[in-house]
């Protein structure tokens, strides 16, 4: 009872202190408070430990910046933004984590920027910047690949495209940077025939619409050249076989014109000849062949009249005779000083020039080396070196074939 009595003194002398003290009670309630804290313990018995554990927690940390940067990040950040989330752990990670920074490049969409980072792979890379991944993007590296210092990742985000084919569309999304890389992974094939609209080199938009229109029928015009025909002549100034180039000639030139189709399926096509016509004709490349003296052309009669006559330079109708050098009147040497016999002719040096060699069906080869008083026009005396030879021959009418 005693002791009852004494807690309620105790008491009611503590409500009635701040009369004594004090001006108003909210004063000295507040006073109170600065002493002991709101929950009503004293403040130096709580100081120590507080600081105690701030200095654990900073060093838990590898930069006592660490945590302000997060918190920076978190209050510029826009609530409710796409990703937002994803993005700030990334970042936390990168800027807690003790792996040492790493200095790569990053193309992107074709423009290219050097970064200083400490993410592990491309796909952390890709998260840092906000560069959300799908699986139609393109990417040049593994991206659960390390990230190597120096390292260059090229990144092109897929866009939205209509591809239309021959009048079917399709709608895809491609990370291709062209024209022709978007057909190529379609797998659309195509040649230089073939309409395409924007043209293959073209860079690739949004939206962007891609139109292919195959060709299956088409002319075409080529040009080819025309080979000149070679023509060889007699020539007793070279010795037998050797060969001597007198004209080049020129080869000509003929335009051709054909139809190509397709074949089922474009595996292959098939071409039509429309018209062939020349645009400039060739011209004859001539060749010298060297036959010697009488003697070789004596030899290469031998061969047939055929192969002779095809070189000679051109033709005449005579009348021949025969004659030897026994003849009345006759010395035995001709005008161009030659021994009188076979192979020597006389003739008109205005029809025949002196020194001609030619062909005659008949008799042979023979050099045109005498003329005679009864030897005027186209009239030719063969030389013989017998008088029954001559005899023989008699008069007839001969084609004399000049050979150069």
């Amino acid at each position: 009872m005693h002791g009852f009595t004494v807690a309620r003194s105790r008491v009611r002398e503590r409500s009635t202190e701040p009369h004594r003290g004090s001006p108003t009670t909210a004063t000295h309630v507040a006073r109170r408070q600065q002493a002991t804290g709101p929950f009503g313990c004293r403040l130096a018995d709580v100081r120590a430990p507080a600081r105690e554990r701030s200095r654990k927690i900073r060093n838990d940390h590898p930069s006592p910046l660490a945590a302000t940067g997060l918190l920076s990040l978190g209050l510029l950040i826009p609530f409710g933004a796409a990703n937002a989330t994803q993005r700030i752990a990334t970042i936390a990670v990168n800027l807690t984590s003790t792996v040492p920074a790493k200095t790569v490049t990053l193309v992107h969409d074709g423009l290219s920027e050097t970064i200083e980072t400490r993410a592990a792979d491309a796909e952390a890379l890709l998260a840092e910047r906000g560069l959300p991944r799908s699986p139609e993007d393109a990417l040049s590296v593994d991206p659960a690949a390390p990230l190597a210092d120096g390292e260059t990742i090229v990144f092109r985000s897929a866009v939205p495209l209509t591809v239309i084919v021959d009048g079917q569309a399709l709608a895809v999304r491609s990370p291709a940077a062209d024209v022709a890389a978007l057909l190529a992974q379609q797998g659309v094939t195509w040649d230089r025939h073939d309409r395409i609209s924007p043209s293959p080199s073209a860079r690739l938009d949004d939206h962007m619409v891609v139109a292919v229109d195959h060709v299956d029928r088409w002319t075409e015009t080529v040009r080819k050249p025309v080979a000149p025909p070679e023509v060889r002549r007699f020539a007793f100034n070279l010795k037998p076989g050797a060969l001597k180039v007198l004209s080049p000639g020129r080869p000509g030139l003929k335009e051709l014109r054909y139809t190509i189709v397709r074949t089922d399926g474009r595996a292959g096509t098939r071409r039509a000849l429309l018209v062939a016509r020349v645009l400039r004709a060739p011209k004859a490349r001539i060749v010298a062949e060297g036959i010697g003296e009488y003697t070789a052309l004596s030899a290469l009669a031998e061969h047939g009249i055929v192969g002779t006559l095809r070189l000679a330079d051109s033709a005449l109708a005579m009348v021949a005779t025969a004659y030897t050098a026994n003849c009345s009147g006759c010395s035995g040497t001709t005008a161009t000083g030659k021994r009188a016999g076979h192979g020597i002719v006389a003739v008109d040096p205005h029809v025949i020039p002196l020194g001609t060699r030619m062909y005659i069906p008949g008799y042979g080869p023979a050099i045109a080396g005498d003329t005679g008083g009864a030897i005027r026009g186209r009239r030719i005396d063969l030389g013989f070196n017998s008088d029954a030879a001559a005899l023989n021959f008699g008069r007839r009418s001969v084609t004399v074939y000049l050979v150069k």
